[in-house]
């Protein structure tokens, strides 16, 4: 395989190994491949839980547990989350 980067990260690339922090440039790309696997897979899992969430909502206002959202409901919850503050 062969990958193409532009100078200035092909520069850093070699900054990185020649610091010690990496024994080679595949090292640092691994170790990169490792974090991005990481951070799509808590993406996705935030997707998820996100998709949970809407699910739980529409089955809630499905079975009529609905209530109107409106600018007092609004004010109830900025004095509850106040009164939270002040535990």
């Amino acid at each position: 395989m062969n990958i193409s980067l532009t100078p200035k990260m092909d520069q850093w690339l070699a900054e990185k190994v020649a610091s010690g922090m990496y024994s080679s440039s595949s090292e640092v790309i691994l170790e990169g491949l490792r974090l991005l696997k990481r951070q799509e897979e808590q993406r996705q899992a935030v997707t998820e839980d996100l998709r949970q969430e809407i699910l739980v909502g529409v089955m809630q206002l499905d079975s009529g547990k609905a209530i109107s959202f409106d600018s007092s409901v609004i004010a109830d919850i900025k004095v509850r989350g106040r009164d939270k503050l002040r535990i």
